[in-house]
């Protein structure tokens, strides 16, 4: 492991995340991924933040509003095989984890970890929620984005990054 400034490898970063990148978290002794392909990093607060948007149906979106953390895994290898269960299959129904081969490590200042993978991990905790509205959202975009599933809208989360590595 090594300890990298958040903002380290961004470019490459943000283009894996628009691909798929994990988000995690964990409350209790229940822990969820989940895929991604929607996020944003930058300074908010003068905080180094992490937003990600969670979907209210969604068992990350129930652990989440409990541990009020998360960890992003930005994948630096191939992680095809592991869409279809990540990203289609609800961790209510099943233990994603285990139906992967997924193992997970310790994360260093929060309870959630981090998905053994290579690549940049960062641990996050959140300092702000807030369901998207779609009185605020461009007509365009709700309509490509959630006229399959209307009143279906995204919750985002801003986590403080408090602290992030890269894993080969």
């Amino acid at each position: 492991m090594q300890r990298v400034p958040y903002n380290f490898n961004a470019q490459k970063n943000l283009e894996i995340l628009a691909k798929n990148a994990f988000l995690t978290t964990k409350s209790g002794n229940k822990i969820n991924t989940m895929v991604i392909g929607w996020g944003s990093l930058g300074v908010m607060w003068r905080l180094p933040v992490f937003s990600v948007m969670v979907r209210e149906n969604r068992f990350t979106h129930e652990l989440l509003e409990k541990s009020h953390e998360f960890t992003v895994t930005i994948p630096y290898g191939n992680v095809e095989h592991l869409i279809p269960v990540c990203g289609g299959k609800s961790g209510r129904n099943m233990d994603k984890l285990a139906a992967c081969g997924l193992k997970t490590l310790k994360s260093h200042k929060i309870a959630t970890p981090v998905l053994d993978l290579p690549g940049m991990h960062f641990e996050c905790s959140v300092v702000y929620a807030r369901l998207m509205g779609k009185e605020n959202l461009n007509k365009a975009l709700d309509e490509l984005w959630y006229n399959k599933e209307p009143e279906d809208y995204h919750v985002f989360y801003f986590g403080e990054i408090l602290d992030s590595y890269i894993t080969e």
